[in-house]
């Protein structure tokens, strides 16, 4: 009998156990030759995707040209499975993002 309720409590256990996700680079990108600006993109098969490109950009008022930075990111939301997705600009104004379910 105590064979049995132990054989029951280690199924139980292993059914419990959390399954970890294997996840493959679909794709990637990268362009960066260290002048002037960069480019570099991912996809992963977790529907996670990344795209971003950055330039220096001379602004008036500042001392040394200031690199701004443009890009998306995509991800599912594990219990949902809703993609979500967030544009963004970074540069001398600070880091601006945008998305259907960031508040304006």
């Amino acid at each position: 009998m105590k064979m049995i309720i132990a054989l029951v409590v280690l199924v139980a256990v292993a059914a419990a156990a959390p399954v970890e996700e294997v996840v493959v680079v679909k794709s990637q990108e990268n362009n960066n030759i260290g002048v002037d600006g960069y480019q570099y993109s991912y996809e992963l098969s977790n529907g996670q995707n990344v795209q971003e490109s950055g330039e220096l950009r001379n602004v008036p008022g500042e001392d040394s040209p200031v690199i701004v930075v443009r890009g998306s990111f995509s991800y599912s939301d594990p219990i949902t499975g809703k993609q979500y997705t967030v544009t963004y600009v970074a540069d001398e104004n600070g880091f601006q993002p945008s998305g259907e379910h960031i508040p304006a």
